[in-house]
């Protein structure tokens, strides 16, 4: 196939692969470390911080790919996500709490699509759905080992929120192991992720 493995930041890598992610918006702020053993599934760490109500998650997540379909010039694939560990905040430390959610994705050289959900339990502090849908460009086709360029579109749902719906442009940049995306909300927050493949 003539893609590049990971125009993604994939929740399963390689087997034997370990990803570190690092993500920022105005919602909340993760670090995830997670070994992938096979090319199915991931295990790690996650550590998140939302910053409305003041909380944090910090444990294990596991992710799963339930299906991948390789085309010629394309490849989409569905996994599932679920975490379990501490929920920590202003008034509760260590109370038990998780989500669980899936993510799919579609992508060819030239159009990228996304979209995934995550329902949480975060135990006496909060308990919600949130989800989120991205479609890209890239402006130009790289070949292997050159810098690619995609422009997305984010669009992020919280229905329990005062503003439910916040739209995001940003440019995501990856060579080799290495991506990074950075936007600006309408609401003038700041976007950055990175991710490393190790």
């Amino acid at each position: 196939m003539l893609l590049p493995q990971w125009g993604q930041a994939r929740p399963v890598s390689y087997g034997g692969g370990v990803t570190l992610m690092q993500k920022n918006d105005a919602d909340s702020h993760s670090v995830h470390l997670h070994y992938s053993p096979t090319f199915r599934y991931s295990i790690g760490f996650k550590d998140e911080f939302w910053q409305r109500e003041h909380w944090r998650f910090h444990g294990m997540q596991l992710n799963y790919l339930a299906k991948r379909w390789n085309r010629r010039a394309s490849q989409a694939n569905l996994y599932v996500k679920s975490g379990l560990g501490a929920i920590d905040s202003d008034r509760f430390n260590n109370a038990l709490g998780g989500f669980v959610g899936m993510a799919a994705d579609w992508e060819n050289r030239r159009f990228f699509t996304s979209y995934a959900n995550r329902l949480y339990d975060a135990g006496p502090v909060n308990q919600f759905f949130t989800q989120h849908a991205r479609v890209g460009i890239a402006p130009y086709i790289g070949d292997y080992g050159d810098i690619h360029t995609w422009l997305m579109l984010q669009v992020d749902h919280q229905p329990e929120q005062s503003d439910p719906i916040v739209l995001t442009p940003l440019v995501r940049l990856f060579k080799h192991e290495y991506l990074t995306e950075i936007g600006v909300s309408e609401a003038g927050k700041l976007l950055m992720n990175l991710v490393i493949r190790f």
